[in-house]
């Protein structure tokens, strides 16, 4: 057998080994540089990062969550307050060396009928957490149920009640639409708050004061500085710096007269708003029906909630605020003023109250309340009585541009900048805002009917009550508002303060206006003076009926065969003392009919109350100089 030989060639065999020793060295060159410049920069210039990268592995940051503010009424009575509450926690950690979790909360719910959707939001929450970290579990617990569990705790172990406050509302559906209520946070909300203030936070204000002073209300959180080991245990506190308490805030409104105005409405749905003229305090704000707060504290079951949100006489709209409403003859002291200031009546002429108005070769004819008429008719008269057909004539001969203008100044169709959130501006058209959203051109007809706050016009009852304190300050505008001080320890600031803006209006002008104002409740022939009764001094007011629907010409309005839905609103504004004028107030009753017989008689019942407790009271002769 013969063999066969491989040539080699040494030559190229070294040469091939010794481009790979040069190769390999250069690379081990290139990562002994790169491994000192990774050193140079993690030493020099990434130093400060990657050691505060390394101080947050070993330090933890806890939150230390504030106490909130207190709110009281002008008198120093609670409002909304933080009352100690009992809460179930569970530290998953220990519950799995004893048992199951699962068993542990089957047993749980058991013993405490817990709803399954409790059951759901805890497992949710176990997993934003650590396993050694206690996940709440229950929230305000009632006596029986913590009595109930304490009991039974040697038998869950890794569960515990802990004691921690929660808002409380003492009066309950008096107060919603005002204060407002305070709920969980969801995570729109966390994302739009200051992630350091809310970190340990897990409620806020949702509406009402509890929501427009949801800053000063919340305080300032503090914070600990705890050394973990490597699993994010704490094995050591640092530092600690102590949260700082929210400001209590002191309201302008009174919880007594909220509650004069509240029991009044009964049987109705409605809105009261009471201003203290001279420096726009709100007094009285209130809207009925109403709803418990505190429920939405600790988050309202779905079915609570659906059944107030179904609910036919909508207990969450807050009617004082967001109420709009055709203001009917509750604008005619504000028309018939507009009439004096642009010189197109004066307050002794009269014009003849057919029952009717129509326009020249029109056959439509524009009703009066009082179908046979009322004869001979001024301004006095025409307030006095309400009469519709003189208002007519008034608003056609002041135009709609005229009046647009005029009554703008005293609020209508503007919000008033009270220091809650959401107002509606309502509404007093124009030209202009007919053809933008209407797409049509003004047409006289409009006019007339604006007249008499009937068309397009509507307005809230925080806007015909600062209306009204305007008129009672012969042009001085008042900015209603509600916080009148905060408290923070030691230090007191006031509340919004307010500016000196003046209509300029004629004195003599305002003073036939408020006459004839005066005579509406105590002349024979008011439409309110059976409210006169049982007091020393006046009341300037005006009723207002307006409609919920139209009444065609062949048709006469019978409110015993509507549905209640379809009766009349009933309004009324007010101020008084004449004299001295010291409080204002406007009432909207939904479909209670006459404002003179329903309205009138709630807002006395406030001004009576507010005027029982005023010393300087005007007697009867010093009012009879404005007759």
């Amino acid at each position: 057998m013969s063999r066969r030989y491989t040539i080699r060639d040494a030559i190229a065999e070294n040469r091939i080994f010794l481009n790979r020793v040069v190769t390999i060295f250069f690379l081990a060159i290139i990562l002994m540089v790169g491994l000192v410049v990774r050193l140079v920069y993690l030493q020099i210039e990434g130093y400060e990062h990657y050691a505060t990268l390394a101080t947050k592995n070993q330090i933890r940051i806890s939150s230390i969550p504030p106490i909130r503010g207190i709110i009281y009424d002008r008198n120093g009575v609670i409002l909304a307050e933080n009352l100690p509450a009992y809460n179930l926690e569970i530290l998953p950690e220990k519950v799995k060396k004893e048992g199951t979790l699962v068993e542990t909360l089957a047993r749980l719910q058991q013993l405490l009928a817990i709803p399954d959707e409790k059951i759901t939001e805890f497992h949710k929450q176990r997993k934003r957490r650590k396993y050694f970290e206690p996940t709440p579990f229950l929230s305000n617990l009632t006596e029986e149920e913590v009595a109930r569990f304490a009991v039974m705790r040697p038998f869950f172990p890794g569960v515990e009640i802990k004691v921690s406050l929660a808002r409380h509302y003492p009066h309950g559906v008096l107060t919603a639409h005002v204060v407002g209520y305070v709920g969980r946070i969801n995570e729109k909300e966390l994302k739009a708050l200051p992630l350091a203030e809310y970190r340990g936070t897990h409620y806020m204000g949702k509406v009402g004061i509890e929501k427009s002073y949801e800053t000063l209300l919340h305080g300032k959180a503090g914070y600990t500085e705890e050394e973990t080991n490597a699993q994010g245990r704490s094995v050591n506190t640092l530092r600690k710096v102590n949260s700082k308490s929210g400001a209590n805030l002191y309201l302008t409104l009174d919880i007594n007269l909220q509650k004069i105005a509240y029991e009044a409405l009964k049987g109705y749905n409605g809105a009261i708003v009471a201003i203290e003229i001279k420096t726009g305090d709100v007094l009285v704000f209130t809207s009925r029906p109403s709803f418990d707060p505190n429920p939405f504290v600790n988050g309202i079951s779905t079915r609570a909630y659906r059944a107030l949100q179904d609910s036919k006489d909508r207990p969450m709209f807050n009617r004082a605020l967001r109420g709009q409403y055709p203001p009917g003859s509750t604008v005619k002291p504000f028309m018939g003023l507009a009439g004096l200031e642009y010189g197109v009546i004066k307050a002794r002429d009269s014009i003849y109250c057919p029952g009717y108005y129509q326009l020249p070769n029109v056959k439509h004819r524009f009703r009066d309340w009082k179908r046979w008429g009322h004869g001979a008719t001024n301004l006095n008269k025409a307030i006095t009585q309400s009469c519709d057909v003189y208002f007519y004539s008034l608003a056609m001969t002041l135009g709609i541009d005229r009046m647009h203008t005029f009554m703008s100044k005293f609020g209508f169709g503007r919000k008033t900048g009270i220091d809650l959130m959401g107002e509606k501006r309502g509404l007093f058209p124009s030209r202009e805002w007919k053809k933008k959203h209407k797409k049509k051109v003004w047409y006289p007809g409009n006019s007339i009917i604006t007249g008499i706050g009937q068309g397009f016009t509507l307005t809230t009852p925080l806007q015909l009550a600062r209306a009204t304190a305007t008129l009672a300050n012969y042009g001085k505008i008042v900015t209603p508002y509600l916080v009148d001080r905060i408290v923070q320890s030691t230090d007191t600031k006031p509340g919004p303060s307010q500016s000196n803006t003046f209509i300029p209006l004629k004195t003599k002008n305002i003073d036939e206006v408020v006459a004839a104002m005066v005579n509406v409740i105590h002349s024979p022939g008011g439409t309110a003076k059976r409210i006169a009764k049982g007091i020393n001094y006046q009341i300037a007011g005006k009723t207002g009926t307006a409609q919920v629907f139209t009444v065609k010409q062949n048709e006469t309005y019978n409110r015993h065969k509507l549905k209640k839905k379809l009766h009349d609103h009933a309004l009324f504004i007010s101020f008084a003392p004449v004299k001295d004028p010291q409080i204002a107030v406007a009432v909207i009753v939904e479909n209670g009919g006459h404002g003179g017989s329903v309205a009138a008689p709630m807002a006395a019942k406030v001004i009576k109350k507010f005027l029982a407790n005023y010393k300087k009271q005007p007697t009867m002769d010093d009012n009879e100089k404005l007759q």
